[in-house]
């Protein structure tokens, strides 16, 4: 899973990088303008935001992001702590809150629960599409019971399909979200795994769902 912080002191930024632990993927924006230009790519499970920031802050950003649409889950994290500001900050569409100094459990509780709660297809750490289920924590597959063996970031591109099912996904975002802005790859390198994901797909019949939108991406959808 990825995730986007948005926070001007790239120490604490560090910091809350490291209380997130191994379990994330995570990019970083140092203002507001350019933490826009992150979410924009939609390509993040969660964002952990800001208040006050150069250029725009917390609010702005969550107000600009809400007007374009952008439904991706905010939990804004902030010294601001007075009753108005968690107002404000709902208000203007975040989804947590939480005050700095923040507690580490605290802040992956709550990151998990409401990433769970966004995405409503995660059960105990699981996702599941008809009989398929994978399994986030122990990067499994398994279809009617039995293990579907998936190479390398096959399973990275199988999770994202499924969890952003009846949405067509571009190359780039895939790129983005899986291997990251400054990988020294090319998107190339997706056509490569989505013809091995698919071969593997079709050896329990499920390939039919992940299907090709030409020149454009693609979308897993019944």
């Amino acid at each position: 899973m990825k995730i986007l912080i948005i926070e001007d002191d790239k120490i604490l930024a560090k910091t809350v990088e490291q209380c997130l632990g191994s379990k994330y993927d995570v990019d970083h924006a140092y203002d507001g303008e350019e933490g826009i230009l992150y979410a924009e790519q939609e390509i993040y499970d969660a964002i952990i935001l800001d208040i006050m920031m150069p250029i725009l802050d917390g609010y702005e950003v969550l107000n600009t992001l809400r007007s374009k649409k952008i439904y991706t889950p905010v939990l804004i994290l902030t010294a601001k702590d007075g009753i108005s500001d968690k107002v404000k900050g709902f208000r203007y569409g975040a989804d947590d809150y939480i005050v700095k100094p923040f507690n580490r459990e605290e802040l992956l509780v709550r990151l998990e629960a409401l990433i769970r709660r966004t995405n409503g297809n995660y059960l105990e750490n699981t996702i599941e599409f008809k009989n398929l289920t994978l399994d986030l924590n122990n990067r499994k597959v398994e279809a009617d019971g039995k293990e579907i063996i998936l190479q390398g970031k096959q399973f990275d591109v199988l999770e994202y399909l499924i969890t952003s099912k009846n949405t067509i996904i571009t190359k780039e975002q895939i790129f983005d979200k899986i291997w990251g802005f400054n990988s020294e790859t090319t998107t190339n390198v997706i056509e490569v795994y989505a013809s091995g994901l698919r071969k593997e797909l079709k050896k329990i019949g499920y390939d039919k769902y992940f299907k090709t939108i030409r020149g454009v991406g693609y979308i897993w959808s019944e």
